[in-house]
Protein backbone atom coordinates (compact mmCIF):
# COMPACT_ATOMS: atom_id res chain seq x y z
CA UNK A 1 0.00 0.00 0.00
CA UNK A 2 1.13 3.45 -0.35
CA UNK A 3 2.42 6.43 1.81
CA UNK A 4 2.45 5.28 5.80
CA UNK A 5 -1.10 5.69 5.33
CA UNK A 6 -1.82 2.39 3.96
CA UNK A 7 -0.80 0.21 7.31
CA UNK A 8 -3.74 1.47 8.89
CA UNK A 9 -6.47 0.44 7.05
CA UNK A 10 -7.36 -2.57 4.77
CA UNK A 11 -7.58 -0.56 1.41
CA UNK A 12 -5.68 2.92 0.43
CA UNK A 13 -7.16 5.09 -1.88
CA UNK A 14 -5.97 8.03 -3.87
CA UNK A 15 -8.12 10.30 -6.34
CA UNK A 16 -7.90 13.06 -8.07
CA UNK A 17 -11.54 14.98 -9.39
CA UNK A 18 -11.70 18.17 -12.30
CA UNK A 19 -14.70 19.43 -12.19
CA UNK A 20 -15.47 21.48 -15.64
CA UNK A 21 -18.46 24.29 -16.17
CA UNK A 22 -19.19 23.21 -19.69
CA UNK A 23 -18.92 19.37 -21.39
CA UNK A 24 -16.34 18.02 -22.66
CA UNK A 25 -17.84 16.70 -26.24
CA UNK A 26 -15.55 14.04 -26.63
CA UNK A 27 -14.56 12.93 -29.72
CA UNK A 28 -13.58 9.59 -30.83
CA UNK A 29 -9.79 10.66 -31.74
CA UNK A 30 -9.60 13.16 -29.17
CA UNK A 31 -10.35 10.56 -26.80
CA UNK A 32 -7.88 7.79 -28.23
CA UNK A 33 -5.03 10.71 -29.03
CA UNK A 34 -5.48 11.53 -24.93
CA UNK A 35 -5.62 7.95 -24.20
CA UNK A 36 -2.34 6.76 -25.91
CA UNK A 37 -0.54 9.42 -24.58
CA UNK A 38 -0.87 8.87 -21.07
CA UNK A 39 -0.33 5.20 -22.06
CA UNK A 40 2.98 6.04 -23.17
CA UNK A 41 4.01 7.44 -19.97
CA UNK A 42 2.00 4.77 -18.08
CA UNK A 43 2.48 1.45 -20.38
CA UNK A 44 0.41 -0.85 -17.76
CA UNK A 45 -2.19 1.65 -18.63
CA UNK A 46 -3.97 -0.46 -21.30
CA UNK A 47 -7.11 -1.59 -20.63
CA UNK A 48 -10.04 0.68 -22.20
CA UNK A 49 -13.71 0.28 -21.43
CA UNK A 50 -17.06 2.10 -21.57
CA UNK A 51 -18.56 2.48 -17.70
CA UNK A 52 -22.55 2.14 -17.31
CA UNK A 53 -23.00 5.67 -17.29
CA UNK A 54 -21.54 6.47 -20.56
CA UNK A 55 -17.83 7.80 -19.53
CA UNK A 56 -14.62 6.28 -20.83
CA UNK A 57 -11.95 4.46 -18.30
CA UNK A 58 -7.95 3.94 -18.98
CA UNK A 59 -7.17 2.12 -16.53
CA UNK A 60 -4.14 -0.53 -15.74
CA UNK A 61 -4.12 -4.78 -15.13
CA UNK A 62 -3.16 -6.38 -12.21
CA UNK A 63 -3.75 -8.39 -9.36
CA UNK A 64 -6.37 -6.87 -7.12
CA UNK A 65 -3.74 -6.14 -4.16
CA UNK A 66 -0.96 -4.09 -6.44
CA UNK A 67 -1.05 -0.61 -7.02
CA UNK A 68 -3.74 0.20 -10.07
CA UNK A 69 -3.37 3.47 -11.79
CA UNK A 70 -6.95 4.99 -13.91
CA UNK A 71 -8.10 7.63 -15.81
CA UNK A 72 -11.55 8.30 -16.63
CA UNK A 73 -13.02 11.00 -18.60
CA UNK A 74 -16.76 12.08 -18.06
CA UNK A 75 -19.45 14.71 -19.42
CA UNK A 76 -17.96 17.27 -17.78
CA UNK A 77 -15.27 15.63 -15.33
CA UNK A 78 -11.83 14.24 -15.43
CA UNK A 79 -11.28 11.94 -12.47
CA UNK A 80 -7.80 9.59 -11.59
CA UNK A 81 -6.39 7.99 -9.31
CA UNK A 82 -4.31 4.72 -7.45
CA UNK A 83 -5.61 1.98 -6.16
CA UNK A 84 -3.48 0.86 -2.78
CA UNK A 85 -0.23 3.59 -4.31
CA UNK A 86 3.07 2.04 -3.67
CA UNK A 87 5.49 4.22 -4.18
CA UNK A 88 4.38 6.51 -2.49
CA UNK A 89 5.04 9.02 -5.56
CA UNK A 90 2.92 7.26 -7.33
CA UNK A 91 -0.75 9.11 -7.33
CA UNK A 92 1.63 12.69 -7.62
CA UNK A 93 3.14 11.50 -10.71
CA UNK A 94 -0.16 10.64 -12.51
CA UNK A 95 -1.78 13.81 -11.48
CA UNK A 96 1.27 15.85 -12.82
CA UNK A 97 1.11 14.01 -16.49
CA UNK A 98 -2.77 14.14 -16.60
CA UNK A 99 -2.95 17.65 -15.62
CA UNK A 100 -0.22 18.36 -17.89
CA UNK A 101 -1.48 17.06 -20.96
CA UNK A 102 -5.39 17.21 -20.30
CA UNK A 103 -5.54 21.40 -21.24
CA UNK A 104 -3.53 20.44 -25.08
CA UNK A 105 -5.78 17.24 -25.83
CA UNK A 106 -9.21 18.43 -24.37
CA UNK A 107 -8.70 22.06 -25.16
CA UNK A 108 -9.18 23.52 -21.28
CA UNK A 109 -9.17 26.76 -19.91
CA UNK A 110 -9.07 28.73 -17.18
CA UNK A 111 -12.76 29.72 -17.54
CA UNK A 112 -13.82 26.15 -17.89
CA UNK A 113 -12.39 25.11 -14.21
CA UNK A 114 -14.80 24.54 -11.48
CA UNK A 115 -13.28 23.04 -9.07
CA UNK A 116 -10.14 20.40 -8.46
CA UNK A 117 -10.12 18.05 -5.28
CA UNK A 118 -8.32 15.43 -3.93
CA UNK A 119 -9.42 12.27 -1.94
CA UNK A 120 -7.66 10.11 0.54
CA UNK A 121 -10.33 7.45 1.39
CA UNK A 122 -9.66 4.52 3.77
CA UNK A 123 -11.50 1.15 3.74
CA UNK A 124 -11.68 -0.42 6.69
CA UNK A 125 -12.69 -3.79 6.60
CA UNK A 126 -16.21 -4.62 9.39
CA UNK A 127 -18.13 -7.44 9.20
CA UNK A 128 -21.40 -6.09 11.60
CA UNK A 129 -23.24 -2.76 11.98
CA UNK A 130 -20.85 0.13 10.74
CA UNK A 131 -23.34 2.69 11.94
CA UNK A 132 -23.52 1.35 15.45
CA UNK A 133 -19.87 1.14 15.61
CA UNK A 134 -19.08 4.73 14.33
CA UNK A 135 -21.66 6.43 16.56
CA UNK A 136 -20.08 4.20 19.31
CA UNK A 137 -16.64 5.28 18.50
CA UNK A 138 -17.04 9.08 17.27
CA UNK A 139 -19.96 10.35 18.94
CA UNK A 140 -20.27 8.44 22.18
CA UNK A 141 -18.79 11.51 23.83
CA UNK A 142 -20.92 14.11 22.37
CA UNK A 143 -24.64 15.41 23.39
CA UNK A 144 -25.80 12.98 20.77
CA UNK A 145 -25.15 10.68 22.63
CA UNK A 146 -28.09 11.15 24.84
CA UNK A 147 -30.36 10.48 21.95
CA UNK A 148 -29.02 7.47 20.58
CA UNK A 149 -29.11 6.21 24.24
CA UNK A 150 -32.87 6.50 24.65
CA UNK A 151 -34.54 4.01 26.28
CA UNK A 152 -36.86 3.78 22.96
CA UNK A 153 -33.73 3.50 20.80
CA UNK A 154 -33.44 -0.09 19.42
CA UNK A 155 -30.42 0.33 16.87
CA UNK A 156 -28.52 2.84 15.40
CA UNK A 157 -29.18 3.09 11.57
CA UNK A 158 -27.87 5.82 9.73
CA UNK A 159 -23.84 7.07 11.51
CA UNK A 160 -22.62 8.80 9.21
CA UNK A 161 -20.83 11.89 9.89
CA UNK A 162 -20.18 14.53 6.97
CA UNK A 163 -18.15 17.72 8.04
CA UNK A 164 -17.34 20.69 5.81
CA UNK A 165 -14.64 23.39 6.98
CA UNK A 166 -13.18 25.98 4.68
CA UNK A 167 -9.16 26.81 5.21
CA UNK A 168 -9.05 29.78 3.37
CA UNK A 169 -9.98 33.26 3.69
CA UNK A 170 -12.33 33.71 0.83
CA UNK A 171 -13.54 29.75 1.22
CA UNK A 172 -12.18 28.77 -1.83
CA UNK A 173 -9.83 25.91 -0.16
CA UNK A 174 -12.06 23.63 1.44
CA UNK A 175 -11.55 20.37 3.72
CA UNK A 176 -14.63 17.61 3.29
CA UNK A 177 -14.32 14.76 6.18
CA UNK A 178 -17.12 11.93 5.61
CA UNK A 179 -17.78 8.60 6.99
CA UNK A 180 -19.42 6.24 4.89
CA UNK A 181 -21.30 2.99 6.20
CA UNK A 182 -22.56 0.34 4.04
CA UNK A 183 -24.91 -1.56 6.33
CA UNK A 184 -28.50 -2.22 5.42
CA UNK A 185 -31.36 -2.18 7.63
CA UNK A 186 -31.87 -5.84 6.56
CA UNK A 187 -28.73 -6.53 7.60
CA UNK A 188 -29.27 -5.05 11.03
CA UNK A 189 -32.85 -7.02 11.55
CA UNK A 190 -31.88 -10.21 10.59
CA UNK A 191 -28.42 -9.30 12.35
CA UNK A 192 -26.43 -11.66 8.98
CA UNK A 193 -23.89 -9.26 8.56
CA UNK A 194 -21.75 -9.45 4.92
CA UNK A 195 -17.95 -8.16 5.09
CA UNK A 196 -17.68 -4.89 3.61
CA UNK A 197 -15.41 -1.64 3.91
CA UNK A 198 -16.32 1.00 6.09
CA UNK A 199 -14.66 4.34 4.48
CA UNK A 200 -13.35 7.19 6.08
CA UNK A 201 -13.01 9.96 3.66
CA UNK A 202 -10.84 13.34 3.48
CA UNK A 203 -11.26 15.69 0.84
CA UNK A 204 -9.20 18.45 -0.05
CA UNK A 205 -10.81 20.92 -2.63
CA UNK A 206 -10.21 24.55 -4.60
CA UNK A 207 -12.69 26.30 -6.54
CA UNK A 208 -11.41 28.49 -9.22
CA UNK A 209 -11.85 32.30 -9.99
CA UNK A 210 -11.06 33.80 -6.31
CA UNK A 211 -7.35 33.65 -6.49
CA UNK A 212 -4.86 34.63 -8.58
CA UNK A 213 -4.38 32.33 -11.78
CA UNK A 214 -2.83 29.29 -10.86
CA UNK A 215 -2.06 26.20 -13.28
CA UNK A 216 -3.75 22.66 -12.81
CA UNK A 217 -0.31 21.28 -11.87
CA UNK A 218 0.81 23.52 -9.08
CA UNK A 219 -3.16 23.44 -7.48
CA UNK A 220 -3.02 20.02 -7.54
CA UNK A 221 0.61 19.49 -5.76
CA UNK A 222 -0.98 22.11 -3.71
CA UNK A 223 -3.80 20.22 -2.69
CA UNK A 224 -1.49 17.15 -2.26
CA UNK A 225 0.44 18.69 -0.02
CA UNK A 226 -2.51 19.82 1.91
CA UNK A 227 -4.51 16.49 2.48
CA UNK A 228 -0.91 14.77 3.90
CA UNK A 229 -0.46 17.41 6.14
CA UNK A 230 -4.52 16.63 7.47
CA UNK A 231 -4.25 13.16 7.17
CA UNK A 232 -1.16 12.32 8.76
CA UNK A 233 -2.13 15.10 11.72
CA UNK A 234 -6.01 14.75 11.80
CA UNK A 235 -7.17 12.58 10.16
CA UNK A 236 -5.97 9.34 10.42
CA UNK A 237 -5.15 9.65 14.73
CA UNK A 238 -8.62 11.09 15.23
CA UNK A 239 -10.46 9.50 12.74
CA UNK A 240 -8.84 6.59 10.76
CA UNK A 241 -7.09 5.04 13.94
CA UNK A 242 -9.58 4.85 16.57
CA UNK A 243 -12.14 3.25 13.94
CA UNK A 244 -9.85 0.62 13.01
CA UNK A 245 -9.18 0.17 17.75
CA UNK A 246 -12.56 -0.18 18.01
CA UNK A 247 -13.12 -3.02 14.67
CA UNK A 248 -10.18 -4.91 16.45
CA UNK A 249 -11.43 -4.74 19.40
CA UNK A 250 -14.73 -6.67 18.36
CA UNK A 251 -13.03 -9.06 16.08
Amino acid sequence: MGLAFGAHCDDFHIATRLFLKLDLGLQRETVLHFFDSVKREFPQMRKLRRREDGSLLLEEDGADDSPKRWLRLGDATIRFGVHNPDPPDLASTLGEIVLKMAPFHLTLGELDYDHLEVVYEFDLDYRGNHDQLVADTLLAESPLAGLMNHGGVQHVIDSQPFLGLAVSEACDTQVYIEIKSRTSTYEIRTQQFEPQPLSAILTVRRYWGFAQSESLVDAHADLTRRANEWAMDRFVPMVVNPLAQAIASRS
